[in-house]
């Protein structure tokens, strides 16, 4: 079994990201192939490089991370809707990618289907992590930023290609992310950690079943 496993460069200004440090502190299950992939925060670049990574390696599975503020848990996300918005939902702020591009309500991939469902199995994995006590929770909504989009891609992608599937996990912000102060929920880079690497070897196991 080969898995793509995907995660972002930091980004809006900060030095870290966590999704770049769980991967690169994963380890492969015995004998799994594990290719990890760092992705900058650009929508249309991570489309061609999803694209590439896609042809080349031919994954059973692609598990992308990413982070999203204000949670305290784990999210195992269930559906990416076909569109890039970085408009704040006041409808006044706006986020640009890292390569300075702002959308609004750009579809992702034009005539695409309005939204795909991760083809992991969420529920099996949430209650996975959750059994370790590592909190976890299912999510309806990845968004609309780049992570909703590489989500996206990747789920049109695996359409196109036999058995592969596919998904995408949210994880909180670490402690030293947090304003000094201010209220919000984080997670210790150890839990982080420890539940993804859960989620990995569950994947790595269901091709013993």
């Amino acid at each position: 079994m080969k898995i793509l496993l995907t995660a972002f460069e930091p980004f809006n200004g900060r030095d870290i990201n966590p999704s770049q440090m769980i991967l690169e502190r994963i380890k492969a299950p015995e004998d799994i192939d594990l290719v990890k992939r760092v992705l900058p925060v650009e929508f249309d670049a991570t489309t061609q490089i999803l694209e590439e990574l896609v042809e080349k390696e031919r994954p059973d599975i692609i598990l992308s991370l990413g982070q999203a503020g204000n949670v305290p848990n784990i999210a195992v996300e269930r559906v990416a809707i076909n569109m890039d918005n970085c408009r704040s939902s006041d409808g006044i702020k706006e986020l640009p990618d890292s390569a300075g591009v702002t959308y609004v309500d750009r579809p992702i991939i034009k005539d695409g289907p309005d939204a795909y469902f991760a083809t992991l199995p969420v529920w099996d994995i949430v209650k996975a992590v959750n059994k370790e006590d590592v909190l976890c929770r299912a999510s309806y909504s990845a968004g609309t930023y780049v992570c909703n989009h590489v989500m996206y891609v990747c789920c049109h992608l695996a359409t196109q290609y036999k058995n592969m599937r596919t998904g995408f996990v949210h994880v909180p912000f670490l402690p030293e992310q947090m304003p000094k102060g201010m209220p919000g929920f984080c997670m210790e880079f150890s839990d982080m950690l420890k539940g993804v690497q859960i989620i990995i070897d569950y994947l790595a196991g269901e091709k013993n079943d």
